[in-house]
């Protein structure tokens, strides 16, 4: 029988933390959201899942904070909808471009929307971890009747323009002023949160 340290799970250490860290970015990039479990990253980490909710908590904090995220999507329901309806279309323009034109913040929103693109996991991470997690928040202010659908249309259309101005530049979106791009989607978004179904035009 040889001394040592034995192959096993890994104890509580200053640098546990930053083990579980890179091996939920691993289990995330190559599993996707819906199929990373917090004990699988355990497993990946060698640690116990007792760790993992030590350190991070849910499995939403977990990838909030293993994709470096800028923003918490759970925050933004109160934040965009809790005051109100009126000018809930401004809001979201103006909130979701003020994320994207910062630098610090674009970064890891690019590799996400970046990952989406090409990888099936990476799609995973978009619809069923970010978006998804954005689209619960809505929906809680949104009512549960059309507001699931309401809150995909306004989404897919930010969507769209962080696609066309930030990814591949299309002009002149890209260069536009980020104030006249609230002007021009604030009417559009505040129809598709509150506007009236029976209004819209048929063909």
């Amino acid at each position: 029988m040889t001394s040592g340290t034995s192959r096993g799970r890994r104890p509580g250490a200053p640098d546990t933390r930053g083990h579980i860290l890179a091996a939920a970015r691993e289990r995330f990039a190559n599993a996707g959201y819906d199929r990373t479990t917090i004990r699988g990253v355990a497993a990946e980490a060698e640690v116990d899942p007792a760790l993992v909710y030590h350190y991070f908590g849910a499995k939403e904090d977990l990838f909030l904070e293993a994709m470096e995220l800028p923003v918490d999507p759970r925050e933004l329901g109160p934040e965009l909808f809790g005051g109100g309806m009126e000018n809930a279309g401004e809001r979201l323009a103006r909130t979701f471009l003020g994320i994207w034109e910062d630098p610090n913040s674009r970064a890891p929103m690019l590799a996400l929307l970046r990952g989406g693109l090409t990888t099936e996991a990476g799609q995973s991470l978009i619809h069923k971890g970010l978006v998804g997690m954005l689209l619960t928040a809505a929906q809680e202010f949104l009512g549960n009747d059309d507001g699931l659908l309401r809150a995909e249309l306004a989404m897919s259309q930010m969507i769209g323009v962080a696609f066309g101005r930030y990814v591949i530049g299309v002009e002149p979106l890209a260069s536009a002023d980020p104030e006249d791009l609230v002007a021009w989607l604030a009417p559009t978004l505040q129809r598709y949160l509150t506007g009236d179904p029976d209004d819209l035009p048929r063909v």
